[in-house]
């Protein structure tokens, strides 16, 4: 698979799994909604889905450690549609998303279109992608 597909099928998932580093550099996965942006920026923003706290443990290990892998995937029975992307960079807090990070959001996620997500978004700068599908 080439990284265009990579990018593509990234863009189409419907959910990813961040993974943060811990105050010890344990590792921390969460399941997010994202958006791609065109200039390769990934976004996620604390939407208002019930949490048990707005101090998610996720925006408090990307700013002490801003390494993360944002991960996609696709299973089914059967195995020739099976594909997975998996996206290393660099990421930071913003207390707030801007307006074409919601319209991406938006665009992707009805809910969104709705209610724009108002709580700090997390902005992934890839270092490297990488991918794998049964199909080549």
């Amino acid at each position: 698979m080439d990284p265009a597909a990579w990018r593509a099928r990234l863009g189409a998932a419907r959910v990813a799994t961040l993974a943060t580093l811990d105050g010890q550099g344990r590792p921390h996965l969460v399941p997010v909604c994202f958006a791609c942006l065109e200039d390769d920026r990934i976004v996620s923003v604390v939407d208002d889905k019930p949490k048990r706290t707005p101090a998610l443990r996720r925006l408090d290990h990307v700013r002490a450690h801003p390494d993360v892998c944002l991960l996609a995937h696709h299973y089914e029975e059967d195995w020739s549609a099976l594909w997975w992307v998996r996206v290393d960079g660099t990421a930071t807090v913003r207390p707030r998303a801007d307006a074409g990070m919601l319209a991406a959001l938006a665009a992707k996620y009805a809910p969104y279109a709705a209610q724009p997500p108002a709580g700090p978004a997390i902005v992934i700068t890839p270092t490297r992608w990488r991918g794998w599908s049964a199909d080549g």
